[in-house]
């Protein structure tokens, strides 16, 4: 018996032994791997930048290393957020060693407002005088609006232009609850604040209708609008071939004018190599924007002692530390105050993006913002979204600038609880028995419907919760509190209607801010550092080493339906009031 343990134990040791053998090896390829990937890069004369915006486009590039790894070969696969996209776009309107820009286009995983702001870096970049030409097998409509800054743009001869207009599409779960013998109980302030509709309606109320087209229409326009600019159509042509649903193939698409030619790719090689003066059989020179990102930057300012703290803020909105990707209360408003405290930096950007979420950890965030733009400039400015809660957290900057496209407003707050008796005792079988020590210890139970005291104690705190947002709003944007409830009632606003309106200052996207901010503080020459800091890329993994493989895993199975699983996960940390855009908005 005693060599029986001893054999086990032996080999439990050596398992072990092993395990850690294998992790310390694991640890070292990947040190191994995200140092490689700070190796400087040259690149040679007549080079090509390639730009293939093919995954989810974040507001900053993430050093995560299991961001976007690729596990099926065990290879990083980086991707640059926005900051980084058009940090490098405006590298190169000046790289002597860059002929053009190669846009590699299909589907773009991005915001129409995220689109807008690579759009505008690459008219910028026009100004050189290099060339773009952009080539897809395919276009959507975001990807097209992105394509007509090109020079030439080019589709694959069985491709097709995807161009129908915009429309919304809102699932409602009314008679499902029903069904299941679920009841909701809705408390909201806001006639527009449709968050709740889907469990009220089996359709649309007439305000949420309104909304949704006005703030539709208006970015369909404002596409249309920058489409025609390129491309030297009317606004009236576009509609027309959008009502009629007239490009039916790629030769149509062409004929209309809206492509410049059918090509396959092997022609597209042929004409950049003919564009960067290259013979025939030569090897085209080309880089990729996550490798151009490590060529070395001659106009990089790193020893300037006067900054501007860009502090990035994405996601939803809640309570605690958060992580990337997430907007938490104590990781944002600390990056704040740290921007406040720091005597170098002498304005602050505030970027947004984000549909809100906890009322109360909004008002955490909104008082390190308000703090911080008494002592320096704060400007705001607005992603893809940065509505409700994500507008309640900006509301104090001294300015707030948004894209056209940019989804806005939803002043209001809702609160929801569900009463499952119904489900519980009649449709399975279980009952709920409490014992309590006082009046309201069971107050929010999903055992029960609501009393009539409980919900009057509900909205009370809601109407509470809405007064202090219009309160802030009316502040910041010297406003009455009046005139804020007017354009407020959780209605839902583009960028364009929300410069009518008074909740923007103007248009433009991050480098915008960046030079209003400078501007704001006096500053001739100054460099940029982002908070909150990112974590060392080593530190990152043995922080959450097995949280991020679990997130790497899912990102790669699911591929562009992750965000859905993403909003159920969401769903279940809704604490408390929120202060919440309706529903997750994408234009296709």
């Amino acid at each position: 018996m005693k060599s029986f343990f001893k054999y086990v134990l032996a080999s439990v040791l050596g398992v072990l032994f092993a395990g850690i053998i294998m992790f310390l090896i694991l640890l070292g390829g990947i040190g191994v791997m995200v140092s490689s990937q700070d190796q400087p890069v040259k690149i040679k004369q007549n080079t090509v930048l390639h730009i293939e915006l093919n995954q989810i486009i974040t507001d900053r590039s993430n050093n995560n290393p299991f961001e976007n790894f690729d596990f099926t070969n065990f290879k990083p696969s980086p991707q640059l957020g926005l900051n980084d996209i058009l940090k490098n776009i405006e590298k190169a309107k000046t790289d002597p060693n860059i002929d053009g820009i190669y846009l590699d286009l299909t589907v773009i995983p991005a915001g129409i407002a995220t689109i807008e702001e690579i759009r505008n870096a690459l008219i910028d970049f026009k100004e050189s005088g290099k060339f773009i030409l952009s080539y897809g097998d395919s276009y959507t409509q975001p990807s097209y609006y992105l394509a007509t800054v090109a020079d030439k743009v080019y589709m694959n001869p069985e491709g097709l232009l995807m161009f129908v207009g915009l429309r919304s599409e809102i699932m409602f779960f009314k008679e499902a609850m029903q069904k299941l013998g679920v009841e909701p109980q809705i408390i909201r302030h806001g006639k527009f604040k449709s968050a709740v509709e889907p469990f009220m309606y089996t359709k649309m109320s007439d305000e949420n209708r309104l909304q949704v087209m006005t703030y539709m229409g208006s970015i369909w326009n404002h596409v249309l609008k920058g489409i025609s600019n390129e491309r030297n159509l009317s606004i009236k042509q576009l509609n027309e071939l959008a009502d009629n649903l007239t490009l039916k193939d790629a030769k149509a698409a062409v004929n209309n004018g809206l492509i410049d030619g059918l090509k396959f790719k092997d022609e597209i090689l042929a004409e950049l190599t003919e564009l960067t003066n290259k013979e025939v059989d030569d090897k085209i020179e080309s880089i990729s924007l996550a490798k151009y990102d490590k060529v070395a930057d001659t106009k990089r300012k790193s020893l300037e002692k006067n900054k501007i703290a860009v502090v990035y803020a994405s996601g939803t909105v809640m309570m605690g530390e958060g992580q990337e990707g997430t907007i938490g209360s104590d990781r944002i408003s600390r990056a704040i105050r740290e921007a406040r405290k720091d005597s170098s930096v002498k304005a602050i950007v505030f970027r947004v993006n984000s549909g809100g979420g906890s009322a109360l950890a909004s008002e955490v965030i909104w008082r390190e913002v308000k703090l911080a733009q008494e002592i320096k400039p704060v400007i705001a400015s607005m992603g893809d979204v940065a509505a409700s809660g994500g507008y309640y957290i900006v509301a104090p900057a001294q300015k707030i600038i948004a894209s056209p496209n940019t989804i806005t407003g939803s002043i209001g707050v809702f609160g929801i609880l569900f009463n499952g008796k119904d489900l519980l005792n009649n449709k399975l079988g279980i009952h709920v028995d409490i014992v309590k020590t006082n009046n309201f210890a069971d107050i929010g139970t999903f055992s029960r419907r609501m009393t009539a005291q409980e919900r009057e104690i509900i909205q009370y705190s809601v109407e509470g919760v809405y007064n202090t947002f219009i309160t802030h709003v009316a502040e910041g944007r010297n406003m009455t509190k009046e005139e804020v409830d007017e354009i407020g009632q959780g209605r839902v606003w583009s960028g364009a209607n929300a410069i009518e309106i008074g909740l923007i200052d103007g248009f433009g996207g991050l480098e915008e801010a960046i030079q209003l901010a400078a501007e704001a503080a006096n500053l001739e020459s100054y460099r940029t550092v982002n908070f909150p800091k990112l974590k060392d890329p080593i530190e990152q993994l043995l922080e959450d080493l097995q949280g991020n493989v679990r997130v790497s895993i899912l990102k790669q199975e699911l591929g562009t339906e992750y965000k859905y699983y993403e909003t159920l996960r969401n769903l279940t940390t809704q604490e408390g009031i929120q202060a919440r855009i309706p529903y997750e908005v994408e234009i296709y």
